[in-house]
């Protein structure tokens, strides 16, 4: 048996799973071209979610939308350091000391 089992969208409309993934095994990319025309593709393997398809527009969006996310917790964590809203330390061993303390107080 072929591991590709199921496609899913995980979209409340009805689809025909098994139907799906027996066309993308005989017909390639154009079913996964005509599947992507109603948004992403999730590929399910072994009953289990294995790989998203996107298509090139979407994936960008996710790209530039993570860059955004990791350039703004960046910029937030400089402005802590800016702002004195940070400890320091002289060794690894107070800065695990301190990690350790932490924990316990949680």
């Amino acid at each position: 048996m072929h591991p590709l089992q199921y496609v899913s969208r995980y979209r409340k409309e009805s689809f025909n799973e098994h139907d799906s993934a027996r066309e993308i095994k005989q017909r390639g990319i154009s079913a996964v071209d005509e599947l992507l025309e109603r948004g992403p593709v999730h590929v399910i393997s072994r009953n289990r979610p294995r790989y998203v398809i996107l298509d090139e527009t979407r994936y960008e969006e996710l790209v530039k939308a993570q860059h955004r996310a990791f350039v703004a917790e960046v910029k937030e964590a400089l402005a802590e350091v800016e702002a004195g809203n940070v400890q320091r330390f002289r060794t690894t061993a107070e800065l695990m000391a301190a990690i350790a303390q932490a924990g316990e107080d949680e």
